[in-house]
C-alpha cells in the first residue's frame, strides 16, 4: 500500500527551474516526480544537492519536449533512459521509469515502464525510494517514510538480493547510515553486508575510493567505521591494520578547531601510521597523486612533532610549508589520543596564523664573494648555512648573517681542504 505525506516548505516545487521541468513532463498524460536523495533531504530538512527527476515519458519524448521548449538537452544515458536537461544553468537528470527484466548484478536488463512502485522497488534503501509530485505530495511505495521518521537505513526488499545487484551497496549502507541514520545499523542489512563481503573484491578501486571518502566526512563516520571493523570489512578494504580510535581523535581535533571535515586527513587517521601505509592505500584505492602525497607526508615521522616547543615548531613549519605542517601535525595530534592536551596541540596547529616564516636571506652571491665556486659545492654551502640560520631561530641582523656566512665557508673549506 502506498503511503502519502505532503512536503511543506519546499520552495523549489513552487518556483524556479525544477517547476519548469516538472510542468514540461507532466503534460499529455505523462507524470514526473522528484525522486531519491532530494526528497529524503527535504523531509530531514537538510541541504538538497542535485534534484533528480523520474518520468513515465520515454527518453525520446523527453528529448522532443525539451527541444520544443528550447531547453538544453544532453543525452547522458539514453540506453538507460537518462537525459540531462539544463534550465537556467541548473542540470536535472531525468530518467524514465524502469523495471527489472533480468537481474545479474549491475548489468541487470531493464525495460522502461509506467509503474512507480516497481521503479521504487529497484532502488537501494527505503529512504531513497521516495518521490514527490509537483503538488508536494510525497509518495512512498517501500516504507521509506517510517524509516525517515526513525532515522533508519534499510534495504528495499531482500538485503542479500539488493547487495548482489551491486556490491558497492555494502559501502553505501554504512555511508548512508553515517549520514542519515541514528543508533546501530539495521541488523538485517548489517548481517547481509557481512555475508556479501566477498563481492567487494570485484569492485573497482575508484568506486570504493569515492564511497569511502564520502563516508569519512559523514556525521556518524566513526560509529559506522567501528561497525565495519566489527564485521571484518575494514581490513578487507584497507589490506592492513586500521585505527578507528585515531579516526575518533582526528574528528575531535577538527571539531576543536572548528575545521570542516577533511576526508583525506580522516583517511590518514584511519589507515596511516607510516609512509608504507600511504603507498598501500594509494594502490588499493587508486588515490589521486595529490591525495597520495598528502598521506605520504602525514605518515613521514609524524612522531617528531610531539612535544615541540615554539622554536622547533617554527623550524618544522619552515621546512614543511603550511599545508604539510598542518596535515602532519593533525595526524600526530590524533595519534596522541582523545585525552591529549588539546590546548597545546591547538596552539601548534595555529602557529601559521601567528607567525610567517621569513625567506632565507643569504644568497649564492654571498658565498661566491667568499671564494666558493659555482657548482654542487655551492649548493652544499648554502644548505649548511640555512641549517645554522634555522638553529639560531631565523636571525635577520646583518652582523649575525655575516658570521653565519663566514663560519659556514670556513667549515666547508676545512672539510674539503680548499
Amino acid at each position: 500500500m502506498t503511503a502519502l505525506r505532503t512536503l511543506h516548505d519546499a520552495p523549489w516545487l513552487n518556483s524556479g527551474p525544477a517547476t519548469r521541468v516538472l510542468a514540461l513532463l507532466n503534460e499529455g498524460g505523462e507524470e514526473a516526480r522528484v525522486v531519491g536523495g532530494a526528497v529524503r533531504n527535504a523531509l530531514l530538512k537538510l541541504p538538497l544537492g542535485d534534484l533528480d527527476i523520474a518520468t513515465t515519458a520515454l527518453p525520446e519524448e523527453v528529448v522532443r519536449r525539451a527541444r520544443a521548449a528550447h531547453i538544453k538537452c544532453v543525452p547522458t544515458g539514453l540506453e538507460h533512459g537518462t537525459v540531462t536537461l539544463v534550465v537556467d544553468g541548473t542540470p536535472f537528470e531525468v530518467t524514465t521509469l524502469r523495471e527489472d527484466v533480468e537481474t545479474f548484478g549491475r548489468k541487470a536488463k531493464v525495460a522502461f515502464g509506467r509503474d512507480w512502485q516497481r521503479d521504487a522497488e529497484r532502488r537501494d534503501f527505503t529512504i531513497n525510494g521516495l518521490s514527490v509530485s509537483s503538488d508536494g505530495v510525497v509518495h512512498d511505495h517501500v516504507g521509506g517514510l517510517v524509516d525517515i521518521d526513525a532515522r533508519r537505513v534499510r534495504f528495499i526488499g531482500d538485503p542479500d538480493r539488493r547487495i548482489a545487484e551491486d556490491y558497492l551497496r555494502i559501502l553505501r549502507f554504512f555511508r548512508i547510515h553515517a549520514a542519515y541514520g541514528r543508533g546501530a545499523p539495521d541488523r538485517d542489512g548489517y548481517l547481509a553486508c557481512i555475508r556479501g563481503h566477498a563481492g567487494i573484491a570485484g569492485l573497482s578501486a575508484e568506486r570504493i575510493r569515492m564511497e569511502l571518502l564520502k563516508l569519512l566526512v559523514a556525521r556518524g563516520a566513526h560509529a559506522a567505521v567501528q561497525a565495519m571493523a566489527g564485521g571484518g570489512l575494514l581490513s578487507q578494504l584497507f589490506g592492513g591494520v586500521t585505527y578507528p580510535g585515531t579516526l575518533a581523535a582526528m574528528i575531535a581535533a577538527e571539531e576543536t578547531l572548528a575545521h570542516a571535515p577533511d576526508p583525506v586527513l580522516r583517511l590518514g587517521a584511519l589507515g596511516v601510521a607510516v609512509t608504507e601505509d600511504a603507498r598501500r592505500l594509494a594502490t588499493r584505492l587508486r588515490l589521486t597523486n595529490a591525495e597520495f602525497r598528502k598521506l605520504d607526508s602525514m605518515g613521514h615521522r609524524w612522531w617528531r612533532l610531539k612535544g615541540m616547543d615554539d622554536p622547533i615548531a617554527r623550524r618544522r613549519l619552515y621546512r614543511l610549508g603550511e599545508a604539510r605542517y598542518r596535515d602532519r601535525l593533525m595526524l600526530a595530534w590524533a595519534r596522541d589520543g582523545r585525552g591529549a592536551d588539546a590546548a597545546t596541540w591547538q596552539a601548534l596547529v595555529k602557529l601559521p596564523e601567528r607567525w610567517k616564516a621569513p625567506v632565507f636571506p643569504l644568497k649564492a652571491a654571498d658565498f661566491i664573494a667568499r671564494g666558493v665556486a659555482p657548482g654542487p659545492g655551492l649548493g652544499h654551502v648554502i644548505a649548511l648555512a640555512e641549517d645554522v640560520w634555522l638553529a639560531q631561530d631565523f636571525p635577520l641582523e646583518i652582523d649575525v648573517l655575516t658570521v653565519i656566512a663566514d663560519q659556514t665557508v670556513a667549515r666547508f673549506s676545512r672539510e674539503h681542504r680548499l
